[in-house]
C-alpha cells in the first residue's frame, strides 16, 4: 500500500504582528527597519499588516535585523486555559474563604486567585505579609475591609487596591452577603 501524503494545515498563519511587536520591542521604525534591511516602508508596513507574505529571503533579512528567529514566527502562541470552577483550590490562610487559582499552575510572573469570602471571613486577626512584590485586591461582589498598620479601606463591588504584598495587611468580608474577589499576586508565590 502507498502512504499518502498528510493534507496541509488550513490555518493561515500570520506572522506580521509577531513581526512588528519585535520592530517595536527594539523601538525601531518602519523608515529604520527600511533603510537596514533595503525593503521598502510600504512592503514592510503591508508585511506587518499581514497584506502580504515576504519572500524567504526577505523573512531572514527581516529576522536577522530584528533579531529573532525566523522558527519563533511560526510557533503557536502560549495560551493555557483555565475553564471555570475547575482551578485547583489554594489556601492562602483566609478564615472561612474559599480561594481557586485561575492563572496557570506554572505561571511565575503573575498569579491570579478568585476567593468566595463567607460573611465575617477574614484574612486573620494579625497583620501578614506574602512575598509578592505588588498585591491587587479587585471586589466583584460584597463589601471588604482591608486593614494596614495605619490605614483600613473600604471597598465595594468595582473597586481595586494595589499595595506591596510585603505591607503587612489583613481583610474582612463586611455585612451579611459575603465578598467574591480577585487577588493577583506578582511574581507568582508558588508555581507548579
Amino acid at each position: 500500500m502507498r502512504p499518502m501524503p498528510l493534507e496541509p494545515n488550513s490555518r493561515r498563519v500570520a506572522i506580521g504582528s509577531r513581526l512588528r511587536a519585535a520592530r517595536q520591542a527594539q523601538q525601531l521604525t518602519i523608515d529604520e527597519v527600511a533603510r537596514v534591511t533595503g525593503l521598502t516602508k510600504g512592503f514592510l508596513s503591508r508585511v506587518e499588516r499581514d497584506m502580504t507574505s515576504p519572500s524567504v529571503s526577505s523573512l531572514i533579512t527581516l529576522c536577522d535585523v530584528l533579531s529573532i528567529s525566523v522558527g519563533s514566527l511560526f510557533e503557536a502562541p502560549d495560551v493555557q486555559f483555565v475553564p471555570a470552577g475547575t482551578g485547583p483550590r489554594v489556601n492562602l490562610g483566609g478564615v472561612d474563604t474559599e480561594e481557586r487559582l485561575l492563572s496557570a499552575r506554572g505561571e511565575s510572573k503573575v498569579q491570579v486567585i478568585r476567593s468566595v469570602i463567607q460573611p465575617g471571613g477574614h484574612g486573620g486577626d494579625e497583620l501578614y505579609a506574602v512575598a509578592a512584590e505588588v498585591d491587587v485586591l479587585h471586589v466583584l461582589s460584597g463589601t471588604m475591609q482591608v486593614r494596614f498598620s495605619d490605614q483600613d479601606w473600604e471597598l465595594g463591588p468595582g473597586d481595586s487596591l494595589t499595595f506591596n504584598g510585603h505591607e503587612p495587611h489583613s481583610w474582612r468580608a463586611v455585612g451579611d452577603a459575603g465578598a467574591e474577589v480577585i487577588w493577583v499576586l506578582a511574581p507568582a508565590l508558588w508555581s507548579a
